[in-house]
């Protein structure tokens, strides 16, 4: 795993815990209702992460781009899929995501390597 990713991925899962441990019970539901929504169901998972993703170009979330990128990965997206769903996300966002879209990218590169 190559350094970027594994300092995005200890940094989250710090902060997570961080966030649970406050015990906030609106947060705890918010939490479960994401993981919730990105379970198999009438979707399969990898066509909701990348609807996922989609919507988190077009909202200009870098970690979002990030998490999604990397639940593609491990849920079997392909790179000629990836630049797909980048091409949706720039038509629905415009000109705008081209910059998340440059490191949405590089992340993606970096994802290969692991």
């Amino acid at each position: 795993m190559s350094n970027s990713v594994k300092e995005f991925n200890d940094y989250r899962a710090k902060m997570n815990e961080k966030i649970l441990a406050a015990d906030n019970v609106v947060l705890k539901r918010l939490f479960n209702l994401d993981t919730n929504t990105y379970a198999e169901g009438a979707l399969p998972v990898k066509t909701k992460e990348m609807l996922g993703l989609v919507a988190s170009m077009v909202l200009r979330c870098d970690d979002c781009i990030k998490y999604h990128l990397e639940k593609c990965k491990e849920n079997g997206v392909d790179t000629a899929e990836v630049f797909e769903v980048f091409a949706v996300a720039n038509i629905v966002g415009g000109t705008i995501v081209i910059p998340h879209t440059r490191r949405a990218v590089e992340f993606w590169e970096e994802l290969q390597k692991s």
